[in-house]
Parts: structure tokens; C-alpha cells; sequence
């Protein structure tokens, strides 16, 4: 069931959402990390990935499907990590700061 909505919020992105870049050059930046649970193969860790780059606030995410991590650049001005980890759970993962 989950993967199924994960799949769905993935189509959802589409194609276009990859070639989409963020002018990051003004921004505060703060990164974090987060241990990963729910991840079943390396597409969920590049679909992870690629919603959470369509996310307000967020300038880079990158995701180890192998490492079960999610490394998340992001303005604290325009979003909490609070708001980062729901982001997270709402894709049907469960994250964890490390």
C-alpha cells in the first residue's frame, strides 16, 4: 500500500521536476541528515530524493538507498525540520536525525 502511494506521488513529480533548478545563491543554507526506514530499493531513494527537491525551502536532497540516509540542504528560513521529516513521512518513510 505504501509503495503504491509512493509510485503515485512519483508520477505525480514526472520528468520535469528533475530538470528544475533552485537559484540557492541568497539562501541561508543548513544541512542535515536523516537515517531512513521503508526503503525497499534505489528507486525510492532517487524518488525520495526528487519530491523532496519539488519541497519549498529545500535546495539539494540527496538519498543512499545501500546507507538508508537522506542528506537534506535546506533555507531554515523557509522551512523547519519539523516540516522536513513530515515532508519524509508523508512519502511513506520513516526518518530519524542522526
Amino acid at each position: 500500500m505504501i509503495r503504491r502511494k509512493f509510485l503515485s506521488l512519483m508520477t505525480l513529480a514526472g520528468a520535469s521536476s528533475l530538470a528544475t533548478l533552485k537559484a540557492a545563491t541568497s539562501l541561508e543554507k543548513k544541512t542535515v541528515t536523516y537515517k531512513i526506514s521503508g526503503f525497499t530499493c534505489i528507486t525510492c531513494a532517487v524518488g525520495l530524493e526528487t519530491l523532496l527537491q519539488r519541497e519549498k525551502g529545500i535546495i539539494a536532497a540527496e538519498a543512499s538507498c545501500p546507507d538508508a540516509i537522506a542528506t537534506v540542504t535546506y533555507d531554515p528560513k523557509s522551512i523547519s525540520e519539523a516540516s522536513i521529516v513530515e515532508a519524509i513521512e508523508s512519502m511513506g518513510f520513516q526518518a530519524k536525525g542522526t
